[in-house]
């Protein structure tokens, strides 16, 4: 099953698994208004042209919004918070979500790893082990019991 999902095309298990959280938006918004450098001698027009002009993702220069006059709204934190269910039915389903994106291991890497990790366990007892009896003999010794 792990083998089926690493071979799909990278678009179409990237738009199927696209963040849906505040942050991811905007950062993809920031990544898509990259502003366009323009020379100029002025350096005040210069500046008013720079932030007009935005490159969009398909590398296309637009006008802000800004300039074109239309106001973004306001946002009121309080008033637009969902409720306690929406926001519970939100997380599992960011949860579902990433644990699709996860690989999980086949039988044969879970017995190999647990046998690597019971391996390694045993050898870090056996040191423990052997430092503290080998600290008791020479305390024994230097404070002679």
């Amino acid at each position: 099953m792990s083998e089926d999902r690493e071979q799909e095309p990278t678009e179409k298990r990237e738009s199927a698994a696209r963040p849906v959280t505040a942050a991811a938006r905007r950062e993809r918004r920031a990544s898509a208004r990259q502003v366009a450098p323009e020379s100029g001698s002025d350096q005040t027009e210069s500046a008013k042209a720079d932030s007009a002009k935005v490159v969009s993702s398909n590398g296309r220069t637009t006008q802000s919004k800004r300039e074109q006059g239309v106001e973004t709204a306001s946002r009121d934190r309080k008033a637009k918070r969902p409720n306690v269910f929406k926001r519970l039915v939100r997380f599992l389903r960011e949860v579902v979500a990433e644990l699709r994106k996860v690989i999980w291991p086949t039988r044969k890497m879970l017995v190999t790893y647990t046998i690597v990790v019971l391996v390694f366990v045993a050898v870090m007892v056996a040191l423990v082990f052997g430092l503290d009896y080998a600290f008791l003999q020479g305390v024994s010794f230097v404070f002679g019991k």
